[in-house]
């Protein structure tokens, strides 16, 4: 608290709660109030308000509230002190000197002071040799291969490390101690104690920190040299985990688009921001850490994850939604088509398609059913594997309403019991268990009456049996039943004339779709008619149309928010569709 008549009263008094809280919120004026999204839960209509008189802040959604210091400390996770020197820098008022500092302190600072000052000489360094040497020309042959121009590699800064094996070092110890070289990450010693250069042979990327400041670099071997990518390793002013690359050029974008991509390397960030996307940022091929998402949700949470497509960038992908989802963040997951990279995307099919792809991006719930639903579907273990694949991301999720919503989709995407899922769920929970164990109830709604009397159907040589068969295959209708497999192989059977006899079939099953099929076989029937295969039929035919319009749904609110011509388009398209699946489904009901 600040006390009347101390330094951080005076700073209260003197700072504007407004100019401060608009950096790290989008604010809007409202009456005599500005009014945003609130930074401490995840919410889609602004309920946090700022009041410039007063100069307090107060969620209406969460409760959050207090002056600009508390505000400052939540966000920057500092204490007192530390929000009044904050608040006072972003105010641009004056402080008096602080302690004097002790003689190791005077040394650490100095130190930074100089480790700064060297990446900054060393990148000038770089991006000379990329610039005027002959070794630089080559490296300028690959990036404008990778369609980096002249004017690209000025705005990246990028350099090139020559492949002698001291050119920088010798160049930085005419300015430098050659134990701060060492320090700094940019020379090593080989094992006869001789320094030689860490970069050799490589594109240089600088890594900066928030404030623009060059604290690393990032090297690509231009030829088969191992590793593909070496980065600095951490010092006094480089932090992995704290560090986003291109955040201090995006930062200004996230808080204008109130959203930013996520995207692995170097090239990818380049690439995105050149396509005129310049809210974008990279994890420089590291986890992204807890730190990073912290410092990322100062500026937006609302995140669209574009990791490369293949299994290494999948599983990133997945880690980087757990630490995501604990946050409070809106999610989205961009996955290309054609297993490419942004960077490859974007220069084969171009900055509008990229574009179109990112407006389109489904919800994370989408993009992770659709991993687990990669399980199968077919039997109770496949369901069960699928289920135990969502549960590390369900526990994840501190919002009650998110995990209920995640329940009834993953009941519905999945096949499964609703009740019997919440109730997995909440055994789950309480027995604080990342995976659900084994229960014969969570094989799912089982087969229908309607699905059983097909497969009956299908087995009795009545003389519909091709005529029916027919009718399922066009319409495909057998596709995500309980007994898909079953249905599958007997119209294989009816297709090819084969009598109907499950002692041939079952052998091209699973185990347990094969039990399934005998114990529908020894069911007990009376005489089927057509009329009853059509009464059987018209349920599968509904159940496909409600499945249709529960995707055009889904398809309509992504394409809600566009606002271009093609979008326009596409979005009428699906509402006629929408209505098209409404009078449909009526129709069956009358």
């Amino acid at each position: 608290m600040a006390e009347a008549g101390s330094l951080a009263d005076r700073v209260k008094q003197q700072a504007d709660i407004v100019r401060v809280l608009g950096e790290y919120v989008r604010l809007r004026k409202n009456g005599q109030n500005f009014t945003g999204l609130c930074p401490f839960h995840s919410e889609k209509t602004p309920s946090f308000a700022v009041h410039p008189v007063k100069q307090i802040y107060h969620c209406f959604g969460c409760g959050a509230g207090g002056d600009v210091f508390k505000f400052v400390m939540e966000m920057d996770k500092c204490d007192f002190m530390e929000a009044v020197r904050t608040v006072a820098d972003k105010c641009g008022i004056a402080l008096p000197k602080s302690r004097e500092l002790s003689p190791e302190e005077r040394r650490e600072q100095q130190q930074r002071t100089a480790l700064v000052e060297l990446h900054r000489e060393a990148a000038a360094f770089f991006a000379r040799q990329l610039e005027s040497t002959p070794e630089g020309k080559a490296a300028r042959g690959y990036l404008a291969d990778r369609g980096l121009d002249a004017e690209a590699i000025a705005r990246f800064e990028l350099g090139y490390a020559p492949s002698g094996g001291d050119a920088l070092l010798r160049h930085l110890k005419t300015k430098y101690p050659e134990k701060l070289v060492e320090l700094a990450g940019l020379a090593s010693r080989d094992a006869n104690g001789r320094p030689y250069d860490r970069f050799r042979r490589r594109i240089i990327f600088p890594i900066s920190n928030e404030s623009g400041k060059v604290v690393a670099f990032g090297g690509r071997a231009l030829g088969d040299d191992l590793p593909k990518y070496l980065n600095s390793p951490e010092t006094p002013i480089y932090v992995k985990s704290s560090v986003l690359y291109h955040l201090d050029r995006a930062k200004e974008s996230i808080r204008a688009a109130d959203a930013a991509i996520l995207v692995e390397g170097y090239m990818d960030a380049i690439a995105v921001a050149r396509a005129g996307i310049s809210n974008v940022v990279a994890s420089c091929g590291t986890s992204l850490t807890e730190t990073q998402v912290k410092l990322l949700s100062r500026f937006t949470r609302r995140i669209i994850v574009n990791y490369d497509p293949d299994t290494a960038g999948q599983a990133a992908t997945e880690r980087s939604l757990a630490i995501l989802l604990e946050h409070n963040c809106d999610v989205r997951v961009l996955a290309l088509p054609g297993g490419k990279d942004p960077d490859t995307f974007i220069r084969s099919e171009g900055a509008a398609a990229y574009r179109k792809l990112l407006e389109g991006a489904p919800a994370y719930l989408d993009y992770l059913i659709g991993r687990a639903r990669q399980f199968g579907l077919a039997n109770a273990e496949q369901k069960l594997r699928a289920m135990n694949f969502l549960m590390p991301f369900v526990r994840r999720i501190p919002n009650a309403l998110l995990r209920s919503e995640w329940a009834s989709r993953m009941a519905q995407q999945l096949r499964v019991d609703e009740p019997v899922l919440r109730e997995a769920l909440r055994r789950a929970a309480a027995e604080r268990r990342s995976e659900i164990k084994t229960q014969p109830a969570l094989a799912g709604r089982g087969a229908t009456p309607a699905e059983r009397r097909l497969v009956q159907m299908l087995l009795e040589g009545n003389d519909f049996r091709e005529r029916l068969g027919e009718e399922i295959r066009a319409h495909q209708l057998h596709l995500g039943l309980e007994t898909e497999k079953i249905l599958g192989v007997l119209l294989e059977s009816c297709a090819a004339g084969a009598p109907p006899d499950a002692t041939i079939v079952a052998p091209k099953l699973e185990e347990y779709d094969r039990r399934l099929l005998f114990e529908i076989a020894f069911e007990s029937a009376a005489e089927a008619s057509w009329e009853e295969a059509e009464s059987c039929l018209e349920v599968l035919r509904r159940r496909k149309s409600e499945e249709e319009l529960a995707a055009v749904q889904r398809q309509i609110e992504a394409c809600a928010g566009s606002r271009s011509g093609e979008d326009a388009e596409e979005l009428r398209a699906l509402q006629a569709r929408k209505l098209e699946l409404r009078r449909r489904l009526a129709s069956m009901s009358q």
